[in-house]
Formats: C-alpha cells, sequence, structure tokens
C-alpha cells in the first residue's frame, strides 16, 4: 500500500539572515569560523545590529532537505515550532510554496521565545559561520509529533541539531515508534562534530537501535566514530546502520550498503556559499532512494543537489533540480 509520505522531516524551523564579512569581523565580535554557535536573543539582536545588508531565507536543516525533496515533486511534510509572528509567517509560507505539508501550531503571540533565526554569515573563502538562536524550536517535543502522519511515512529523516532540545529526544522516539510500527525507517544527520560531541552516547543509542540511514560529512563521521582513519569510521558506522552517506567535500560521497562502497563523485561548481550543502546532499539522495535507485545515482543525485546549493547564497534550491537530474541521465 502506498503511504502518503515518502520522507517526513523534523526538527528546527529557522529563519536563516545571511549576509557577508570578512575574517576580521569574526574575530573582532567572538565568533568562532565554520562551525555553527548557539546564542540566546540579545547576542542574536547584537549580531543583526552589526551584520552588514542581509538576505532573509527559511532555513532549518531538515526543512532545507525537505523542501528540496518537495522541489523535486516528492510527497512530504515538515515538523519544527514557529510563533505566530513574523518569522513564523515566513517559515510556514515558504515550507508550503515548496509543496510540503506543514501543519504545526504555532505557539502563542504572548510566548515569550520568539521565531528561531540563524545569523549565517558568509566569508570570502566560501566557509560560513552559524549562530542560531533556537527561539521555540527548542521546544520541539512528543507533544508536537502527530503519530498518523509518521505511521504514513516511508520515511522519517531526524535533524541532530535537534538533540540539543530538552525535550526533543523524546519527541524523536515517539515518532521512531509510529513509522516503524508500519514498516517505515528511520534516517538521521548528523547535523555538526561540536553537536555530535555534546551528545554522543544519546546519538550512539539511537543509531544502534533505530536508525536504517546514517548521513554525515567526514568531520561528523571522526567525531561520530574516532578512529585513526576516515574509512575505519565508517567501518564502524556501518556495522550498525543499513546505509552510510558521507560526504567528503571536493571529493563526492562515499556510500555504504550491505558492505559495498560505493563513490559518488562531487560535482563541479563555482562555490559562493556552502551553507545547506549536506542537506541538499540529503534531499537528492533520499529523493533517489525512495524512487528506487541504485546507491550511486542516489549520491550523484545528491551531490547534484548540494552542487546547486553552493553555487548560490541561501540553502534553498534556484535552479530545477530535476532538469539537472535529467541533463545527467539520471530521471
Amino acid at each position: 500500500m502506498t503511504k502518503k509520505y515518502q520522507v517526513v522531516g523534523i526538527g528546527n524551523a529557522l529563519v536563516d539572515v545571511l549576509a557577508s564579512c570578512d575574517d576580521s569581523f569574526l574575530s573582532d565580535n567572538g565568533v568562532e569560523k565554520g562551525i555553527m554557535q548557539l546564542i540566546d536573543t540579545d547576542r542574536a539582536a547584537e549580531l543583526y545590529g552589526m551584520m552588514g545588508p542581509a538576505t532573509e531565507i527559511s532555513g532549518g536543516s531538515a526543512a532545507n532537505t525537505i523542501a528540496g525533496i518537495a522541489a523535486l515533486g516528492g510527497r512530504t511534510a515538515y515538523v519544527g515550532k514557529v510563533k505566530d509572528d513574523q518569522l513564523g509567517d515566513i517559515f510556514a509560507h515558504d515550507m508550503r510554496a515548496q509543496g510540503a505539508d506543514y501543519d504545526v501550531p504555532r505557539s502563542a503571540k504572548s510566548e515569550t521565545h520568539e521565531t528561531g533565526r540563524c545569523m549565517v554569515l558568509v566569508t570570502p573563502d566560501s566557509e560560513r559561520s552559524l549562530n542560531t538562536y533556537l527561539g521555540v524550536s527548542e521546544h520541539l517535543g512528543p507533544d508536537d509529533i502527530d503519530t498518523d502522519m509518521m505511521a504514513e511515512a516511508d520515511w522519517i529523516y531526524l535533524e541532530g541539531y535537534r538533540f540539543d532540545g530538552s525535550e526533543s529526544k523524546a519527541a524523536f522516539a515517539k515518532a521512531i515508534e509510529a513509522c516503524k510500527s508500519t514498516g517505515g525507517k528511520v534516517s538521521v544527520t548528523l547535523s555538526d562534530p561540536f553537536c555530535v560531541d555534546r551528545h554522543h552516547q544519546a546519538f550512539r543509542d539511537m543509531i544502534r537501535d533505530h536508525i536504517d540511514l546514517l548521513f554525515c560529512n567526514e568531520h561528523e563521521m571522526a567525531a561520530m566514530y574516532p578512529a585513526d582513519t576516515l574509512d575505519e569510521s565508517i567501518a564502524q558506522a556501518a556495522e550498525r546502520v543499513d546505509i552510510v552517506a558521507c560526504t567528503v567535500g571536493a571529493k563526492g560521497a562515499i556510500i555504504i550498503k550491505d558492505g559495498e562502497r560505493t563513490q559518488a563523485p562531487a560535482e563541479a561548481a563555482k562555490v559562493v556559499d556552502v551553507t545547506g550543502a549536506g542537506d541538499l546532499f540529503a534531499a537528492g539522495f533520499l529523493h533517489g532512494l525512495v524512487n528506487g535507485r541504485d546507491m550511486l545515482t542516489c549520491g550523484r543525485m545528491g551531490c547534484i543537489a548540494a552542487g546547486e546549493i553552493i553555487s548560490h547564497i541561501g540553502a534553498r534550491p534556484e535552479a530545477d533540480l530535476g532538469a539537472l537530474f535529467r541533463e545527467k541521465g539520471l530521471e
């Protein structure tokens, strides 16, 4: 029986505020380059006031992935928390405009916390430094999980960043149980090596007990399964999940399924902003997977989608991803 959803994502619901800066701006303002740092409301207001001209685009890691799959015509839904405010309006509109179902009840206007936002500072080398105010997104909990929706999903896709929420692990557990009760499968993205460090044992337990597909980059993999080489880290992961999809920058992606290794080549692209590269790799990969493609094709779709994203500012596709796949003979 065909389920209503191919992929349901669960994670942060944020609006990205993107601006260019030089390295001195980062050092002068205490921003650590190339990673995601959690900030509070006051710090968010301070950074916003110091940033140059900015672009506001709906974001959130797993939300970017779901938006990408929806743009490809996939049957998707998203679960992430926003407030009944202006940025919440932007986020909800953008998800639905991409074609994803988004029906999570918003926090009331009286709620102290606002819709989350991520200050993305892009340096001339195209590296991005993320300063994230989670806002109400941090408070995603079990009550926000619609078990009927999860049961109607072929796959759910969990965002590692949500491990920073006090109730989000319980939300994940509820979603996993409902999804697997009807034969669905579970994927997770590790999101960030520092996030892995903060919640290492929780990640290990979830991966061992519940995860069918693990997404990560080489740095996250090394943090998750420390070893002398990346191949040894990947081998550890492959013992615990059915599919490992590890991106390795300009070398593309390494995929392990049932002990068989596949190397998908990176897509040549002019690098403007690497924000969302991993998110859209997951979108392309999952799109291929739910449509029955082999691992090399899934990996190539992921790399093509990532290549499109890094060619412009922002983590939502500007080009027709389906057309790009067709140009490469993949659809």
